[in-house]
């Protein structure tokens, strides 16, 4: 899933997948989480909400948000995320408040809302989201209409320090694919010191810089593997991989298995597709 800033207007995504480590990030988009299997901490800001089977989570426009996964058997939940103009009459409002609480649990979800997901991702996987989008505003206003009535919304309000975590999780989410990022350039971009912006890494994201950019790059690569035709060398270059050598071993420090092998186990792009390797 490419949880970027700049999502494009015209294209919905949604996925059933694994559920897995995802550092924060933020989009224009609305996100929903599904889980479908297992457990998921959805993190909001510095906040986690705990995430059981059948339980449904939402993110708001410009909201930071990230995941983690602590569940020992595997986890899996749908992620949609439609462009902002699919939110229809609720569209200004998610702009301007955001749930008390994002999660709603798996016995108040009403039985509408995981019909329309389900909708949503067979649009998505036949390409009728885009030949028919009326249909796919239609399914995501009837998800927010049997969600909204459950959420309590407050206002949005301004955090002390919250300009800088916004500003370095939006240049991170831009800038992560090319060669040349580094904290000192991104200090000098964003007019802030480096010492500051390391404290962000180390005291909100509760990482550094180098392993906040390896995830982000890990984590385009592992979309890409499932659901491109690319080659394994040129998803590793188009996720910001300076060399075959380094995300081959990067891959396999984190997934225990190389990128071939994870293709192969996850149901992705045959050897076929891989010719030019």
């Amino acid at each position: 899933m490419h949880f970027f800033y700049e999502l494009k207007d015209d294209r919905m995504e949604i996925y059933e997948k694994e559920s897995v480590h995802y550092q924060p990030h933020i989009h224009r988009s609305m996100e929903c989480i599904y889980v479908t299997r297992g457990t998921l901490e959805l993190g909001i800001e510095e906040n986690f909400q705990h995430m059981e089977t059948g339980d449904f989570g939402i993110v708001f426009p410009n909201v930071i948000h990230h995941y983690q996964v602590f569940c020992r058997e595997e986890s899996r939940a749908y992620y949609f995320l439609p462009p902002p103009s699919y939110a229809g009459p609720w569209a200004e409002q998610m702009l301007q408040c955001q749930p008390e609480i994002p999660v709603v649990p798996a016995s108040k979800v009403h039985p509408d809302i995981p019909y329309a997901l389900e909708r949503l991702k067979e649009l998505f996987d036949q390409g009728e989201d885009i030949k028919n989008p009326v249909l796919a505003r239609a399914f995501t206003q009837i998800l927010l209409a049997r969600l909204l009535p459950l959420l309590t919304l407050r206002k949005r309000q301004e955090q002390p320090g919250h300009g800088i975590i916004y500003d370095a999780v939006v240049y991170m989410a831009s800038h992560f694919t090319q060669e040349d990022i580094s904290l000192t350039k991104m200090a000098q971009d964003l007019g802030y010191s480096p010492y500051a912006l390391s404290r962000v890494f180390s005291g909100t994201f509760h990482t550094n810089f180098n392993q906040y950019l390896n995830d982000l790059r890990l984590n385009l690569a592992l979309n890409l593997l499932e659901n491109s035709e690319d080659s394994i060398t040129e998803l590793a270059m188009e996720s910001g991989f300076a060399s075959m050598r380094t995300f081959n071993r990067a891959f396999q420090e984190r997934y225990r298995m190389s990128p071939r092998e994870y293709r192969k186990t996850r149901g992705g792009k045959t050897e076929e597709n891989q010719k030019n390797l």
